[in-house]
């Protein structure tokens, strides 16, 4: 049997990690932000769903985690208020390798969880799940 070496990001309190080297992914996040906000805008604003499911294929370590996702529902809350809508339900998977540090990650929760409910308290009501999903998606 051949082993494969499959290449995963440093655990995030090591000098070299993930969260505090990704200036890179974070500009090419920035970068094509336009289009996911463009495509959820369209998406919401024909079919105004009661749940949202987002699952970020590859959801990385620091602070790049939770922008694209904060994004979207940012994007949802603006038309909602707009129209008076109420705010779907959000179902967040974050996925990736097994061997990758998910801790940092649901460490990064209670803060994302906390800036909704502050920045949108008119209309969050523990509305927003997220969970870990490591290892390979199959649909």
């Amino acid at each position: 049997m051949v082993e494969t070496k499959v290449l995963r990001m440093n655990d995030a309190d090591h000098e070299i990690s993930y969260a505090d080297n990704s200036a890179i992914q974070n500009a090419v996040i920035l970068r094509v932000m336009p289009i996911i906000v463009q495509s959820v805008s369209d998406m919401f604003s024909k079919t105004a769903p009661t749940c949202i499911k987002v699952a970020d294929l590859g959801c990385s370590s620091g602070p790049n985690t939770f922008m694209a996702i904060s994004r979207v529902v940012d994007t949802i809350h603006a038309i909602c208020r707009q129209q008076h809508l109420r705010l779907p339900e959000f179902e967040v998977l974050l996925n990736d390798l097994p061997e990758n540090d998910f801790n940092s990650a649901f460490n990064s929760v209670t803060r994302f969880i906390r800036r909704l409910k502050k920045e949108k308290a008119d209309m969050v009501q523990e509305r927003c799940f997220i969970g870990g999903v490591p290892g390979f998606i199959l649909f």
